[in-house]
């Protein structure tokens, strides 16, 4: 079953450009449709704060610039609609960062991704939620509760930037920008049948910094083509973020065809220990079929390389503890218990155990480099599972374990710690009808290989999602 009309909010940047050029609508028009979608959808915890008046005003000044002078290579992202998650500054917009402990904060000036978003003509329609600090696989906090999965209001969508995954997967506008510090782009991409694109580590600056050297900004769309876009605009260096001094690859045209196709794939179901339920290892192996039939050379890779959870987690503990070390205990009883045992966890380290852990990321690095090195790009599952019930907070099973934190999604954060660009694509549905997502990984800095064949493989993939089925349960 389809709705006879696709609302505005679910058409791509070329679309919406498309459609502002012909009169179909006006940036205006697009975001009235959406206000009043996000009032019939509120339940979904998609915002934590929706700024109703502002995207208005946004609107209002786009519709006139495209009346007065139509859209400019200046502004290549005018009238567009985009969610941010609520980990990222906008000034004069609340970022609460999913806690008690900030619930009132209004920053004085954007994070550089959001600044040029604005410069590029974007318009702001809130701020999506979030795990608190985005500490955990999953949107729930002590703000507005977990965001639900549009495919099944009873499973979680993912986290941390859930309420991104929501907004793009129900047409709240083409781009959600997220974080990404071990899968919080990727795993709602997953779960809730969207691409979610991780750039190579520092090509969007970070800033206030993430000194734990994991994060990313990233976006979670409904196509290649929007998530490259959008990365695009962000991207490029920043003096406030060390990392920045990435060189822009992503505005390069996408290739489909046999550009992208003299890429060596290789790919593994294990990637050196996890174990991906069957229905996941099903979706990666006709992947691999697929890509094989539209002419890649593909190999499996055989990674003997150990979990890298741990190393993670004592750097993770470690900087989180850092951002609160002279505050805690006077603010401690406002955390999320589980972040609060985190940084708990990160107080109680040693100096030497979190160098060690940093010298551990670098040999992992190098480990994984060394076992790749034959591919250009790999394919893995994204996560071992698909999308867990809404209540499991943070005792998520995997192949009938309960999981220690995150180390339940073994395939995404990895790559955090090698800084490596890496894209969550849908793949296929699981038996319940729960999304499935495949992931490609690039090497360092081949950011724009990694979007290639993801647009090739989007481009032949069998089952594409029928996005505007989710809205089918809409009074409006």
């Amino acid at each position: 079953m389809t709705t006879s009309r696709v609302e505005p909010g679910f058409y791509s940047i070329s679309e919406l450009q498309n459609a502002y050029r012909t009169g179909e609508y006006t940036p205006s028009e697009v975001i009235d449709d959406i206000l009043r979608r996000a009032s019939t959808f509120e339940s979904l915890n998609i915002f934590i704060t929706l700024d109703e008046d502002g995207c208005r005003a946004q609107a209002e000044v786009a519709t006139r610039a495209l009346e007065r002078h139509g859209p400019t290579p200046e502004m290549p992202l005018l009238g567009i609609p985009v969610t941010v998650k609520d980990l990222i500054r906008t000034r004069g917009l609340r970022t609460t960062r999913g806690s008690l402990v900030t619930k009132d904060f209004v920053p004085y000036e954007d994070s550089p991704s959001v600044a040029r978003l604005r410069e590029a003509g974007a318009v702001i329609v809130g701020k999506t939620n979030t795990s608190e600090g985005g500490w955990k696989g999953d949107a729930a906090n002590q703000l507005v509760g977990p965001s639900l999965n549009p495919w099944a209001y009873e499973r979680s969508a993912g986290g941390s930037s859930g309420g991104a995954g929501v907004a793009a997967a129900m047409g709240f506008g083409p781009v959600a920008v997220g974080t990404d510090g071990a899968g919080s782009v990727r795993i709602p991409a997953a779960f809730c049948g969207v691409v979610g694109f991780k750039p190579t580590l520092g090509r969007i600056p970070y800033w206030p910094h993430s000194s734990d050297g994991l994060s990313h900004i990233g976006v979670l769309t409904r196509s290649v083509e929007d998530a490259a876009r959008s990365v695009a605009v962000m991207s490029g260096p920043d003096f406030r973020d060390r990392s920045s001094n990435i060189g822009d690859q992503t505005g390069t045209p996408i290739q489909t065809g046999t550009g992208a196709r003299a890429l060596r794939v290789g790919f593994t179901s294990s990637l050196g220990s996890a174990r991906p339920e069957a229905s996941v290892e099903g979706a990666l192996f006709d992947a691999v079929a697929l890509l094989r039939e539209i002419g890649y050379e593909t190999v499996e890779v055989d990674i003997d390389l150990s979990d890298p959870y741990e190393i993670l987690d004592t750097i993770w503990a470690g900087h989180e503890a850092a951002s609160y070390w002279d505050n805690f205990d006077e603010i401690v009883h406002l955390l999320d218990p589980g972040y609060a045992r985190l940084i708990q966890r990160g107080r109680d380290l040693g100096a030497g155990q979190l160098a060690r852990a940093h010298d551990l990321r670098h040999d992992y690095t190098m480990a994984l480099r060394a076992a790749t090195r034959e591919v250009d790009v790999l394919l893995t599952p994204t996560t071992p599972i698909t999308a867990f019930p809404s209540d499991q907070g943070e005792a998520v099973v995997v192949d009938g374990k309960v999981s220690e934190g995150l180390s339940w999604t073994p395939y995404t954060y990895p790559f955090n710690l090698t800084g490596q660009p890496a894209i969550s694509m849908p793949a296929a549905l699981d038996p319940r009808g729960l999304p499935i997502g495949i992931q490609f990984v690039g090497r360092f800095g081949d950011d724009h290989r990694v979007l290639d064949i993801a647009a090739d493989y989007e481009a032949n993939r069998p089952w594409k999602p029928a996005y505007p089925e989710l809205i089918k349960h809409s009074t409006y």
